[in-house]
């Protein structure tokens, strides 16, 4: 139980909250409205052992860069309050709950949901080879308003994409504003990122016309499920968010 908890502190299981209103999103557009207590109960339950698995997975990979990274090294792993091997068997059980989880929606929730698996660990290794795995991690969030649309509808279609996208270039480019405070040590250690292949300078730029393009596709979004004037407002208190925090780096 002592590592468990440690292990869910590491992974801030908390923070599957951010996750979630991309996959619910999906849902709720499927559905033209709320989807259901026992789908939105199964969803939730898949993004939950979907994002513990992939932190986990993440935490496992990088511990030895994480055990040199002042930013990182107090982190469990690298501290050995944690084993591998306990970490390893977290990871599988989680995958197994995000597998039951999407075999309890439907056939192809099922069917989709190793490729989905595949996507999310995948993204670990991204910074060893490209420069671009900040939108690789954009991409495993992306899935998640589809695989909320799979949930309901069984089957699938253009529409939850724009919303995809639209997740795809927040992610990317937030996570591009974070990958500045470890621009140094990237470079040190060989791990590529926009910071670190292109500077702080012009990576600021491109986080900024990543989010531009996210708020576009967000407006396609709207127009192509004839959102309410009340969505638009939503929309809008989105735009000043992002304003206010391309405001706070330089």
């Amino acid at each position: 139980m002592k590592s468990l908890l440690v292990v869910l502190e590491s992974i801030k299981l908390e923070h599957t909250v951010f996750a979630l209103p991309f996959s619910l999103l999906g849902a709720f557009l499927a559905a033209r409205g709320f989807p259901g207590w026992e789908i939105s109960f199964w969803i939730i339950a898949a993004m939950v052992g979907a994002r513990s698995a992939a932190m986990a997975f993440n935490r496992l990979v990088d511990r030895e860069d994480d055990g040199l990274n002042p930013r990182t090294r107090d982190r469990a792993l690298p501290q050995g309050l944690l084993s591998t091997r306990f970490v390893a068997l977290f990871i599988l059980a989680s995958s197994v709950f995000f597998l039951i989880s999407a075999w309890m929606l439907n056939d192809l929730a099922f069917r989709l949901s190793p490729l989905a698996l595949a996507i999310i660990l995948a993204y670990s290794y991204t910074k060893r080879f490209t420069a671009f795995s900040h939108l690789l991690l954009g991409l495993s969030l992306a899935i998640a308003p589809v695989g909320g649309w799979v949930a309901v509808r069984g089957e699938l279609s253009l529409a939850p994409f724009y919303v995809a996208a639209a997740v795809l270039f927040w992610v990317g480019g937030f996570d591009i504003i974070y990958a500045c405070q470890d621009f140094e040590f990237d470079r040190k250690l060989g791990r590529y990122s926009v910071p670190e292949k292109w500077g702080i300078k012009t990576a600021l730029r491109l986080s900024a016309l990543s989010h531009v393009a996210m708020m576009a596709c967000l407006m396609a979004a709207f127009f192509y499920f004839q959102l309410s004037l009340f969505s638009w407002l939503g929309l809008a208190l989105v735009a000043v968010g992002l304003i206010y925090e391309h405001s706070l780096v330089h």
